[in-house]
């Protein structure tokens, strides 16, 4: 090759540099902040369209409010390109677009470094919730709503961002009357896409079925887009010589939306995961944990607060612990740090600890994720899935991670249900319920599992890797691609089974594998217990069940260690009739098949498993709800209840043949009358108070509006 050949050969750039802000505009016009708030942003790089549009997301810039499209920024153009992106500007809706591009980016690739796989968006659906579309790109909106609001929507698949007027009596250097764009706040894009990437994990996450939930999906997001702050570095720096290394203190790092929450009144923040202002006293006061406050507080925000204060708590006190031998070296052993300012050596190297303590456990949290159960989720729950999460990565927790988390859980009375004590060992997740017999069961699937493995690790397209896995769910020719298709030179059809079959037809004992799972498998009568029966030509007329997921995750822990597991999410929905009597206890009436209430419902008489059932008919036609995933609006006292599992198979288990063990159950039993009741009062009790009445209104059935449309509105 000659010489010229080589110099006019260009390799592809690992990364985007885009300009942006670190938090929101109003940081940029303060002298202390102003050169920390512009920074330039690192995205992996990838081909782009005017939008931009790539391979995650689509930004589609129409302003409904005056009924215009602006034009879309071109972020491969060459000027824009030599520049690091256009010039921060909140005037400029170009940069309003590249600034939702560049932080979404950062947000998915820390999901994916933390799950060891790429992220795939909560699919479409319709009325009956079956999947239909594949969802490509999130859509993101930078200019959606002429209102203080921005929200996730899981029926649109998209993100929608408004702009408001800031209050004529904001306080301290807010412009009154301002136009405040929250498409320019870090904290908020981190968090609403956020909460989408949760939805396509996690979908039922959505549902209102225990105090947690909406609080649960609230305080994850604000947890990413916090800890996002650790991953700039000069921000960093400057807020540990602010504080002079206590990051427990008010600091920029702990507070989310600064401009949005003085714009519509606050004194600072929209939130602040570390304490707050008291106006009587006028000063800022830290946060205390309080334990009574998890079994008070219900509002999502709120109930989210604790949880995000409870993970940085876990953040400040490990820190503390790795940057108590730079105190000790910087002031002769005595740890107690002279007045003035901090020496620069000494702010890189507690910045490095900081960063890296951030770093541990925003992925943390993230891996947990996996190990948490499809539905009805806690914040014991939770507890669990870091716990057990973190100890199947990592080996040896030096710095005590675990047991940090476990004490921050614990002030503030968080416990999870059925564990003997809050150690570790207690609070792992197991599968010991398991017979040893069911080793043999599932070594049916163990070349199903290996040919997936083979098939799916390789494959970087991920609308090919959704098809494929849709295959191995549903049966069907897995060597038919989007580029390969029969008929082509060279193709060769290779058909499978699908899991979902084969959980039917591999399984002699169906009650053994359904109480293992927290499912109703058993064929006779189902309908007597609210569950329909499967339409599917390969499972006809057997028990519905839906596979929600079907999974690999390759993880690397921090000592090299190497976590190779398959997950399968398996799902049932029943249809329950509850009443109350004039003390508010709640009676199980009955049952109904979901999506089949015309046909009557199933009265439920005797008690202590000897029941006899009688059929009833409907006692009142419901009007089906607008938009895809809807439910159709249920008599008082009706709801659609869910139950199922996570199953978490291990493929490097050494003790087992092949090498492939059923690890772990993570289940919310289909059968569970107290979670019955306990979503019964969460949804009808309280009446204006309850979840349902303050999101849902009376749509008692639909579990699947739009929820952060609601809860992110400012009233």
């Amino acid at each position: 090759m000659k010489k010229a050949d080589l110099r006019n050969r260009s390799n592809k750039p690992p990364v985007r540099k885009l300009k942006a802000y670190a938090f929101d505009p109003s940081l940029s016009l303060q002298l202390d902040t102003a050169v920390i708030n512009n920074i330039t942003y690192k995205v992996p790089w990838e081909e782009l369209k005017p939008g931009p549009v790539g391979e995650y997301i689509e930004v589609v810039d129409f302003d409904p409010s005056s009924n215009s499209f602006y034009q879309p920024v071109d972020l491969d153009d060459k000027y824009i390109l030599a520049q690091d992106g256009l010039e921060s500007s909140e005037s400029n809706p170009q940069f309003h677009q590249q600034m939702v591009y560049a932080v979404a980016m950062t947000t998915i690739k820390n999901f994916e470094r933390a799950l060891g796989r790429k992220i795939l968006w909560s699919p479409y659906r319709n009325k009956q919730g079956d999947v239909t579309d594949y969802v490509k790109r999130l859509r993101i909106y930078p200019h959606a709503l002429r209102e203080p609001n921005a929200y996730y929507s899981p029926l649109k698949k998209s993100v929608l961002f408004g702009y408001f007027s800031s209050a004529s009596d904001s306080p301290g250097s807010m412009l009154p009357g301002a136009t405040i764009y929250t498409c320019l706040s870090h904290d908020i894009i981190a968090h609403e896409v956020t909460h989408a990437l949760l939805d396509g994990m996690h979908r039922r996450y959505v549902e209102p079925t225990h105090e947690d939930s909406l609080a649960f999906h609230e305080a994850f997001a604000d947890i990413v887009a916090l800890f996002q702050h650790f991953t700039f570095p000069d921000v960093l720096k400057s807020q540990i010589a602010k504080t002079r290394g206590d990051l427990a203190s008010e600091n920029l790092l702990g507070q989310l939306a600064q401009e949005f929450g003085k714009a519509i009144g606050h004194y600072g923040s929209l939130r602040d995961a570390l304490g707050k202002y008291d106006e009587e006293k006028e000063k800022w006061i830290p946060y205390k944990a309080k334990p009574g406050e998890y079994l008070s507080v219900k509002e999502p925000h709120d109930r989210g607060a604790i949880l995000v204060s409870t993970t940085f708590d876990v953040f400040t006190n490990i820190y503390r612990k790795r940057v108590a031998d730079l105190q000790r070296l910087a002031t002769g052993g005595s740890g107690v740090l002279p007045e003035g300012s901090l020496h620069p050596d000494l702010i890189n190297r507690m910045a490095k600890e900081a960063s890296k303590t951030a770093g541990h456990i925003l992925n943390m949290c993230v891996r947990a994720l996996d190990y948490c159960p499809p539905m009805d989720i806690n914040f014991g729950d939770y507890l669990r899935a870091l716990i057990t999460s973190d100890f199947d990565l990592v080996d040896e927790d030096d710095w005590d991670y675990r047991i940090g988390v476990i004490e921050a859980f614990q002030k503030r009375g968080i416990f999870p249900e059925d564990v003997k004590n809050m150690s570790v060992e207690s609070l792992l997740l197991k599968a010991d319920d398991v017979n040893n017999d069911f080793d043999s069961k599932f070594g049916t699937l163990i070349d199903f599992f290996k040919r997936f493995k083979e098939k799916a690790s390789y494959i970087t397209d991920r609308e090919d890797l959704y098809d494929l896995t849709k295959i191995f769910i549903t049966g069907g020719d897995i060597n038919k691609t989007k580029a390969k298709q029969p008929g082509t030179p060279g193709y060769k059809e290779d058909r499978i089974m699908g899991l979902h079959q084969r959980l039917y037809a591999k399984f002699d004992n169906q009650d053994d594998f359904g109480k293992l799972a927290g499912l109703i498998l058993r064929a006779a009568n189902i309908e007597t217990m609210g569950i329909s029966r499967s339409k599917a030509r390969n499972t006809k007329d057997m028990p519905s069940l839906e596979i929600h997921n079907l999974k690999i995750a390759s993880r690397v822990g921090p000592n090299g260690k190497l976590v190779n597991q398959i997950l399968v999410t398996l799902t049932q929905k029943r249809g329950v009739v509850c009443d109350e009597d004039e003390y508010g206890n709640v009676k199980i009436k009955g049952f109904f098949v979901p999506n089949e209430e015309d046909k009557g419902w199933h009265e439920r008489k005797g008690k202590h498993g000897n029941y006899t059932y009688v059929k009833h008919d409907f006692p009142g036609k419901g009007t089906e709800m607008e938009g895809p995933g809807s439910e159709k609006v249920l008599p008082k006292g009706w709801f659609v209840f869910r139950g199922g599992s996570t199953l978490i198979f291990d493929l490097n288990y050494a003790a087992s043949n092949d090498n492939v063990k059923l690890k772990y159950v993570i289940k919310k039993d289909i059968e569970d009358e107290a979670r019955m009741k306990r979503q019964y009062k969460i949804m009808f009790q309280s009446d204006e108070h309850s979840l349902n009445a303050t999101y849902f209104g009376s749509a008692y059935g639909n579990l699947e509006a739009e929820p952060f449309a609601i809860i992110h509105k400012v009233l």
